[in-house]
């Protein structure tokens, strides 16, 4: 995998995975009240549906049976006079009829052997002079109770619903009789009912959205003790989740304290062997090197190089198994400005005549890394650009969302790019008449690639060379 690729996989790991979408990406509290206050609203707006419809179907048929008992109060309250005459005074029990324009109606009509009206007619004093447009018989057809009904509409534009029947009071003699509500009154109570249904529906229904919302967000509390806890296991504060758990979560939280301690055992065991393999590997290279002073000039120097050559490779293999173990850990991480400040008065002690300055304008100095790590990797930069720097080394510390950035600049003689590149190889160096072996840069390059970090050299402000690093940051 070339560099370019290399960086390009861990911009890609960085990244994580695309969100799927508007619901996806709020919080399970959202998402819950989301999914509850639909189902409330469906759930009333159905009850509100039904209930208007069975209030309708009712006072339509209790308006019907109404005019059905009126019906039967005007035939017992009517005869036939003496002289041949309709007589009587019905009481229905209501002003309506009584009050003109009201839309509601008796009228009793005498009729012949043919069916047709005849002779003088009664009537409620709410008809007035109304002359209503009646439907013809074999229109409307009547019922099993010998009742037919039909609408129609007076000169006021009221809605009269009009029961309707035929009955013989005796000697031969008939009579129609008929029997009208206003239809509008009858609206207008059901439109009254459904303005205060909906008020109550209304109230109800945001005092249950308002119930949901508070018996959700107190039913959820349990996720935010998961997620304190878990911050004052990454601020070291706590090295395992509390028990103190509802049911539901706390095999979550035993899953999480099992994956803690496994990585704990991954991180120590890793440890311990790699101190095994490094005590175990020092006692044959110390003889080697015992035996290679025995060994005349030439092949004694020759011997000596290639022992120190196994030894920074077994060092270097050793550091990065090390940092692999580390690197999975969610409590790798440390504050590198305390570090900075430590190894700058280090270096300034040991480097009198050079000035060594921090620029700080990061709001958060937290790093995934091991203060270890840190501490080796920052060392080996300052060293560097105090042993090539003619007066001043500047260390400034900036960052962006995730990404910490440390940029160590000289004001030495600088490198040209070809150089650059050469000193980022491991046992180059560039300049003999320097101590070293030549292997800091390269092991900082590759400290820094195992955590998922960058490191690159640049051409610095002040004439120098810039050695910068982009470090992951660690959660706050």
């Amino acid at each position: 995998m070339t560099d370019e690729e290399s960086k390009t996989h861990r911009t890609k790991k960085r990244e994580g995975p695309k969100k799927r979408g508007l619901i996806a990406r709020q919080s399970l509290t959202t998402r819950v009240l989301f999914f509850a206050s639909i189902w409330t609203i469906i759930a009333f707006a159905a009850v509100a549906l039904i209930i208007s419809t069975l209030y309708r179907t009712n006072s339509e048929r209790a308006f019907a049976d109404l005019l059905r008992a009126h019906l039967n109060t005007v035939i017992e309250a009517i005869s036939f006079s003496d002289d041949g005459l309709l007589s009587g005074n019905p009481q229905l029990g209501s002003l309506n009829f009584a009050q003109p324009g009201s839309g509601w109606i008796w009228i009793v009509d005498p009729i012949d052997a043919g069916g047709k009206t005849s002779g003088q007619s009664l009537f409620s004093v709410s008809l007035g002079s109304e002359v209503l447009s009646l439907p013809p018989l074999f229109q409307v057809d009547f019922d099993r109770q010998y009742i037919r009904s039909y609408q129609l509409e007076d000169s006021l534009q009221n809605r009269i619903l009009i029961a309707e029947t035929e009955v013989e009071l005796g000697d031969s003699k008939a009579v129609r009789i008929r029997v009208g509500g206003n239809l509008d009154a009858l609206e207008a109570d059901v439109n009254s009912f459904m303005g205060n249904l909906t008020i109550a529906l209304l109230v109800a229904g945001i005092g249950t959205l308002l119930i949901n919302m508070v018996v959700i967000l107190y039913g959820l509390k349990p996720l935010d003790h998961v997620r304190a806890s878990l911050e004052q296991i990454r601020n070291g504060d706590a090295d395992q989740l509390s028990s103190d758990f509802p049911k539901e979560i706390a095999p979550l939280a035993d899953e999480v304290n099992a994956l803690i301690d496994s990585n704990k055992r991954v991180v120590e065991r890793a440890r311990m062997q790699v101190g095994n393999l490094a005590h175990s590997l020092k006692t044959p290279i110390a003889v080697m090197l015992n035996e290679a002073r025995n060994l005349p000039d030439s092949q004694g120097e020759l011997v000596k190089n290639q022992i120190g050559m196994m030894q920074n490779q077994v060092q270097t293999y050793l550091d990065r198994a090390r940092i692999s173990a580390q690197r999975g850990s969610v409590l790798a991480r440390s504050d590198v400005l305390p570090s900075l400040e430590r190894l700058l008065r280090v270096m300034n002690k040991l480097n009198p005549d050079t000035e060594f300055s921090l620029n700080n304008s990061a709001k958060n100095t937290l790093i995934a890394l091991e203060g270890q790590d840190f501490e080796e990797i920052l060392g080996n930069l300052i060293e560097n650009a105090a042993r090539f720097a003619k007066t001043q080394v500047i260390v400034t510390i900036s960052d962006d969302s995730d990404m910490l950035t440390i940029r160590v600049e000289d004001d030495g003689p600088g490198l040209t790019n070809d150089q650059k590149t050469q000193a980022l190889k491991r046992g180059q160096r560039l300049d003999e008449t320097k101590p070293g072996s030549g292997l800091g840069l390269s092991i900082v390059d590759e400290i820094t690639q195992e955590y998922q970090g960058e490191f690159s050299l640049k051409d610095a402000e002040i004439s120098g060379l810039a050695a910068q690093l982009r470090l992951p940051k660690a959660a706050v």
